[in-house]
């Protein structure tokens, strides 16, 4: 009987994270959600760890069961899994259930922490740095996005797999303890307060309305509005949009679209400016 254990090379690591890196939406269903994304970027540690094709087949059913997280850091996930699954194959006592167990406990937690980080804060810090590049017309705004973007999230992604595979499920407790949860509600806050700074610096509104009073007193609504409340119409619309799309579901879309024929009736009777 051979008992020489089965090792994962930088190459097999490097191959089931860029599978997940690439695909992890690639087929996406109600029902399953990333689960197939997930299964792919275990095959190349599955073929290398089981030669026996009903181990094979376990291991993707176990794999291609319901699974759903923030893609980028969620690459810790599948580390995690990646070592779990080669700690198993070489005979330690380790099941299939503790496994899938293991990726269903952590997909909330790190969905928590990834949203906040990524759509929450790093995207609108980048983008209010692309937008201030991009003033003029300059193309240097855009490409400072994509390239950053892109290289935070390769960088961390790969990061976090290699690291999710070197402590296996030790990771857990770095995850899911009252420091990370404190953290998460910090970049939450945080997220809050750069969106907010963006909306204040981009969004620019103001109105040509003009009264004439009896006495031949000429009132710009704008001027009048400035001096009780500055950069008010700006908030409304923020506040508005943010409404219904948080409260009544209006999509992102529909919401781009709408302002978009607001801000063209309003200009064309002369009512914005």
């Amino acid at each position: 009987m051979n008992t020489t254990p089965v090792l994962l090379d930088k190459k097999d690591l490097r191959r089931c994270w860029r599978a997940w890196m690439m695909y992890n939406l690639s087929s996406m269903s109600f029902e399953r959600l990333e689960s197939f994304g997930f299964c792919l970027s275990m095959m190349p540690a599955i073929k290398k760890l089981y030669s026996d094709p009903k181990q094979r087949i376990e291991a993707m059913r176990r794999h291609a069961s319901f699974y759903n997280t923030e893609p980028q850091i969620g690459a810790i996930v599948n580390g995690m899994a990646v070592g779990l699954e080669e700690k198993k194959a070489n005979g330690e006592p380790i099941d299939g259930e503790a496994i899938n167990t293991l990726k269903v406990g952590l997909m909330g937690p790190i969905a928590g922490i990834g949203d906040s980080m990524i759509p929450g804060m790093l995207i609108p810090i980048l983008l209010s740095i692309g937008m201030a590049l991009a003033a003029g017309g300059s193309i240097i705004g855009p490409l400072f996005y994509i390239l950053s973007f892109n290289a935070i999230m390769i960088g961390g992604s790969y990061w976090l797999f290699m690291k999710g595979y070197r402590m296996g499920s030790g990771s857990v407790e770095m995850l899911v303890s009252n420091k990370s949860n404190k953290a998460r509600e910090a970049l939450s806050l945080l997220g809050v307060f750069v969106m907010g700074g963006v909306a204040a610096s981009y969004v620019k509104l103001g109105t040509n309305l003009q009264f004439v009073t009896k006495d031949g007193v000429n009132i710009h609504v704008q001027q009048m509005i400035d001096g009780i409340f500055p950069q008010l119409m700006p908030l409304v619309v923020v506040v508005s949009v943010w409404y219904f799309m948080a409260k009544r579901g209006l999509s992102p879309v529909k919401a781009m679209l709408s302002l978009l024929v607001l801000a063209a009736l309003g200009v064309a009777v002369g009512v914005f400016g």
